[in-house]
């Protein structure tokens, strides 16, 4: 079996001491020669030589790397932000930085363990993104921990709501769901349920909020937020309205789901009861995923900059100010054809 190649194998191949190679591989601020640089450079590339990224993280104080940590990296809205802060890392450093992905599956002793973790590993940077069930006890351990990484040179971004204080990307949830309330209602719809994610989770309650602010009274589902979830809210929806899930409700003709990948389950589960979204009820999301782009009827939602929102928080992680401004992120309002106007 080949011997792997060392730093020492490189110091030699190049003609230089092996401090001299280590500060041009493990990323020293000390300044080298350039022209010792090239040789170091030169004799690595011919060896293949691969750093050791642990003593890059020593020479550093930090690694080369940005830890993200998402709640579901299944959710396309998660999987798009990630997209976005990958682009954005590899555009903003030269030495080419990694983002590596974390999934908390919305638990918040996960959440906590998992940036103990990472701290470990050094990275310049923690992104958290994502609604979990808000605890004042997770809240205050979290932030902890942050303050931790923080207070040793790491930085922190949070992407979405939080009652933690950290620099954040916000997207403006309610003010989204608002518009959308407002401009179902100018479409003649009246009376509307609203499927949401459990009490606890910010985005989704602000997300119900924001579109009762804007359309008027509502009932509203809790489940969990996911496609399952809606497709659970909106079969307890028809067993409410007509006992069973057989027939259509009577009463209700417009359902909001806080999320894109919520109304895709209701929609199944109003198909299953024989009822047609879009002619039957009207149906709306939240976010624009491009994977609901294709279902038909097209639907109804919230358009959000996603791999945007990814894209700033490693933007606001990497720039040099301390304490800087919340980035604020806008959504917009798109009709399609799952809410055709109602007649008069």
């Amino acid at each position: 079996m080949a011997r792997s190649v060392t730093l020492h194998d490189v110091a030699r191949a190049a003609g230089v001491s092996l401090a001299t190679a280590s500060r041009v591989l493990n990323g020293s601020e000390r300044k080298v020669a350039a022209t010792y640089r090239d040789r170091v450079l030169a004799a690595a590339r011919d060896l293949q030589y691969t750093p050791n990224l642990s003593a890059q993280a020593v020479a550093r104080g930090r690694s080369n790397s940005i830890g993200l940590v998402v709640a579901d990296i299944v959710d396309p809205y998660f999987a798009a932000i990630a997209a976005g802060a990958m682009s954005a890392a590899d555009e903003a450093d030269e030495a080419g930085l990694v983002v590596t992905i974390s999934v908390t599956d919305r638990d918040p002793a996960r959440e906590l363990s998992t940036v103990h973790a990472l701290r470990g590993h050094r990275p310049r940077a923690l992104l958290l993104a994502g609604s979990r069930p808000t605890d004042p006890a997770a809240d205050a351990a979290l932030e902890a921990e942050l303050r931790h990484f923080a207070d040793t040179g790491g930085r922190v971004v949070l992407i979405a709501e939080s009652t933690i204080d950290f620099p954040s990307v916000r997207l403006a949830n309610h003010a989204g769901a608002l518009d959308l309330g407002r401009a179902l209602h100018g479409l003649g719809y009246r009376r509307a349920a609203v499927l949401t994610g459990p009490a606890g989770l910010i985005t989704p309650s602000e997300r119900a909020r924001g579109f009762i602010d804007g359309f008027g009274p509502a009932r509203i589902y809790r489940e969990d937020f996911s496609r399952d979830g809606g497709h659970r809210a909106a079969r307890r929806l028809l067993d409410d309205l007509d006992g069973t899930a057989e027939r259509g409700p009577s009463d209700v003709d417009l359902v909001f789901a806080a999320s894109d990948v919520m109304a895709v389950g209701a929609m199944t589960a109003l198909r299953e009861a024989g009822r047609a979204p879009g002619r039957d009820l009207g149906v709306a999301g939240f976010d624009d995923v491009a994977t609901i782009r294709d279902i038909t009827p097209a639907l109804t939602t919230v358009r959000v900059p996603l791999e945007a929102m990814g894209s700033a928080a490693v933007t606001l992680a990497l720039g040099e100010h301390e304490r800087p401004d919340p980035v604020h992120i806008a959504g917009e309002v798109v009709l399609r054809e799952s809410t055709p106007a109602r007649r008069a």
